[in-house]
């Protein structure tokens, strides 16, 4: 399956390991990751992914492929700036979110208009939108979209 896992370019030292660890788990169990494929959440869970042995996408904002973070190995340059949030998730059979800001919530909206499954970690909680699998460590996130699929 090919995962989309979204979320903050700036993040913690904590938000990193999480999505490193995402990145592992989701290669350990033979998932391809698609990402923005810049900073934060997205290089930690394209250096998780890698590490382990999986295929890494980043879909880029920019026209340069290499802008693209040391860890993706397919590098998608769209020049739609963030246009491209709709473009990550739509080439994802499923939806990852680590913490997040402002592009994140976007991408969460596009994916659920697009009835793909989402677990957040730690990620936006919108009281009146369902559809939007509240998790705590990495490994749930991934049964859920496992079963969801």
């Amino acid at each position: 399956m090919r995962v989309s896992v979204i979320g903050g370019s700036t993040v913690t030292d904590e938000e990193y390991a999480t999505a490193q660890t995402l990145g592992e788990q989701l290669a350990d169990r033979g998932h391809e990751v698609v990402c923005g494929g810049r900073t934060g959440v997205m290089e930690a869970v394209c250096q998780g992914a890698q590490s382990a042995g999986g295929h890494t996408i980043g879909i880029l904002p920019g026209s340069e492929p290499a802008a693209a973070n040391p860890f993706v190995e397919t590098a998608i340059a769209t020049g739609i700036n963030d246009a491209r949030n709709a473009v990550v998730v739509l080439n994802g059979d499923a939806v990852i979110a680590v913490d997040g800001g402002p592009g994140t919530l976007s991408e969460l909206g596009h994916a659920l208009s697009l009835g793909k499954p989402v677990a957040g970690i730690d990620t936006h909680r919108v009281d009146s939108v369902a559809g939007i699998e509240h998790v705590d460590t990495p490994a749930a996130a991934i049964d859920y979209v496992e079963a969801s699929v």
